[in-house]
């Protein structure tokens, strides 16, 4: 099952990381990026490591780490402390294509080697849209080797800043033109490779009722999941992204009645015609519960 809810917590904040297992979210991502000032960063990793260590795998919920960004010359320092604790996958900020994601893997053979996990069990998630150069390069991630990429997700807040726009945001409160086309061609990439696509944050946590119509949104899209900046975000998040009753069944008998007339291409069910992209949606909804 694709996790529903990623919640974001600040890695130096002992506090908030007190509250990650009661969350409620399917994972936990421990930021040691932008909500963690430079010179607190190796406190940052020495908590996120004793956080890892005190939960051995399968763990639940799933502990991330968000890294910087490959370019900014702390992402090695991050990868060599945090690897120790056996992080369920790292979630790559900033990168250009898919050939960052391939350098960050190769990296991850050889820290999985030394600290004697098993090979590519260690995930990835890239942010993969911060970068100006990164939004002509989301059909990149079709060409990866499989095993690590375990989805791609957008960021709305560091490609409008990377362009030198003011806002990311029209004056009606929609995104901007090129915040939508990041948002598209994220979901036409995670297609393309195979993998779910997952919403990015709803920034205001305090408007619950706009997250899950935003979250709504997402899901008849075509996101799997979505991530989360407050505990308070993760039970709405959870609650749009698990199928319902009536959508698993309906589901189900659209799978059976095909399997019922092997062949056919068009079909008639209560009144309404199905052919073969119905039964793939129904096959991908069954399959992700």
């Amino acid at each position: 099952m694709t996790p529903r809810s990623w919640l974001f917590i600040p890695a130096d904040t002992e506090a908030k990381l007190a509250k990650a297992d009661a969350s409620g979210a399917d994972v936990v991502i421990l930021d040691l990026e932008d909500s963690v000032a430079l010179e607190r960063k190796p406190h940052a990793r020495a908590l996120a490591l004793e956080f890892l260590q005190a939960r051995s795998r399968p763990r639940a919920p799933q502990v991330w780490v968000r890294i910087n960004p490959l370019a900014s010359g702390l992402a090695e320092d991050d990868l060599s402390v945090i690897m120790a604790g056996a992080p369920d996958g790292i979630m790559l900020p900033k990168p250009d294509s898919a050939a960052d994601v391939a350098g960050l893997s190769a990296r991850l053979d050889a820290l999985e080697s030394a600290a004697g996990l098993p090979l590519r069990s260690t995930r990835i998630l890239p942010i993969a849209t911060e970068t100006a150069r990164s939004i002509f390069a989301l059909g990149s991630y079709a060409d990866l080797k499989p095993g690590r990429l375990i989805g791609l997700t957008w960021g709305s807040e560091d490609l409008p800043t990377a362009v030198g726009a003011e806002t990311n945001r029209a004056p009606d409160g929609s995104f901007t033109d090129l915040c939508r086309l990041a948002r598209s061609l994220c979901l036409a990439g995670a297609a393309g490779a195979g993998v779910p696509a997952l919403e990015t944050v709803y920034a205001d946590f305090r408007d619950l009722e706009g997250l899950e119509r935003y979250a709504e949104q997402g899901r008849r899209e075509g996101f799997a999941g979505m991530m989360a900046i407050h505990p308070a975000q993760v039970e709405p998040i959870n609650r749009v992204f698990t199928p319902t009753a009536q959508a698993l069944e309906h589901a189900r008998r659209v799978v059976a009645l095909f399997e019922a007339h092997p062949g056919a291409g068009v079909l008639s069910l209560d009144g309404k015609m199905l052919d073969a992209p119905h039964l793939k949606q129904a096959r991908r909804l069954l399959g992700s519960n």
